[in-house]
């Protein structure tokens, strides 16, 4: 028998509810065909889902959820998404503050470094003998800073010089830097 054959046969048996002759041959197909089985199968379960609606009986809910359990997971749901505004509102009061944090601490930073220059000339002017003392401890910071370049220009021609170096050296920069976007990313929602 051919799966077309049986599948009519079985439409014709869900219409009618009789039995025929063909029926032990189709019996015979379906131990074989899984496809058919299948089609089987949805052809009883359209047969019970239209006995259920064609019956007079009024369409009621399934008794295992009550309108209480449904409002208790609408409040919470309201409970879980007015902690997410609440915990997003404070995000970006925190936000705020450090925007304004930051604003103050670069102009105190901005001002702070502008001022030095001129803090040195009023020094020169008034007290030259301190500003003449102040030069010579300079002067042995700046060679510090001399020898330190010398040293950073001999490491950094090394790195240029042997490309697997350079290499992993930037690869480690490029880590740490997706390390610290991650740890600063912001929380998402759940």
């Amino acid at each position: 028998m051919r799966c077309r054959d049986a599948r009519e046969w079985l439409s014709i048996q869900r219409e009618n509810d009789s039995a025929s002759s063909q029926a032990h041959a189709v019996q015979e197909h379906l131990k074989h065909c899984t496809a058919c089985r299948m089609h089987q199968q949805r052809e009883r379960q359209l047969k019970t889902a239209l006995r259920t609606f064609s019956s007079d009986a009024p369409l009621v809910p399934p008794s295992s959820i009550s309108t209480n359990q449904i409002m208790r997971a609408v409040q919470q749901q309201k409970r879980i998404t007015d902690q997410l505004d609440t915990i997003r509102q404070q995000q970006q009061l925190r936000i705020a503050r450090m925007r304004t944090a930051g604003a103050i601490g670069a102009a105190l930073g901005f001002f702070m470094l502008s001022s030095i220059p001129l803090l040195f000339l009023a020094v020169a002017i008034i007290q030259t003998n301190l500003a003449l003392n102040a030069l010579s401890f300079l002067n042995g910071i700046i060679d510090v800073f001399i020898v330190m370049g010398e040293y950073l220009q001999g490491g950094l021609t090394l790195i240029t010089r042997n490309n697997m170096l350079l290499s992993g050296t930037a690869c480690v920069v490029v880590v740490m830097m997706g390390m610290w976007l991650r740890l600063m990313r912001t929380p998402q929602e759940a």
